[in-house]
């Protein structure tokens, strides 16, 4: 399966949604460059919290904003609301070569986006500091993308040039006390 070949799929950005959502995706857009997008994107996902381009707006904007912890919980979502979509297990762990065989050929785009979340999601932990998380979802990725579409090799590849002790730092409070 080539997860590059989804010219004739539809996309998330593709798919119809209710026109209060579109116009509050919208004013999230018009304010986007003055940090104001979080309340007309979270008003959109109170509206249709399954829809994609919300759900994708929320993670760009929560990760641009260095709001990890909050783009990794939208990540969490969107694996929720596309694995059922697909047919995939719920849990990301039990995914495997076999799973994606049932996915339909012009589902291949979803399947994309899913394993970019779960990419995304593996990203995140690392940065985070949640180290096994991220290597094992980036794991999974590089098991079921074997031609490397993702990119998700890649990270881990940096992870293990750089393995080494995990330091951890008192906070900046307590650094600023010291004589």
């Amino acid at each position: 399966m080539d997860l590059q070949d989804f010219d004739d799929t539809a996309l998330y950005f593709d798919e119809p949604r209710l026109p209060r959502v579109a116009a509050l995706l919208a004013d999230a857009a018009a304010q986007y460059a003055d940090g104001k997008a979080e309340r007309p994107l979270l008003a959109a996902h109170a509206l249709a919290p399954g829809d994609l381009s919300v759900l994708v707006g929320l993670y760009r904007f929560y990760f641009y904003q260095h709001r990890h912890a909050d783009a990794l919980a939208i990540a969490a979502r969107v694996l929720d609301v596309v694995a059922p979509r697909l047919g995939l297990p719920a849990d990301w762990r039990e995914l495997d070569a076999g799973s994606l065989v049932h996915v339909a050929p012009d589902a291949i785009g979803l399947l994309r986006f899913h394993l970019l979340a779960l990419k995304g999601a593996g990203y995140l932990s690392l940065r985070l500091g949640l180290f096994g998380q991220g290597k094992s979802m980036l794991a999974k990725v590089v098991e079921l993308d074997a031609d490397n579409r993702l990119g998700a090799r890649l990270l881990l590849d940096v992870l293990a040039a750089n393995d080494a002790t995990v330091l951890t730092f008192p906070p900046a409070a307590t650094l600023e006390t010291r004589p």
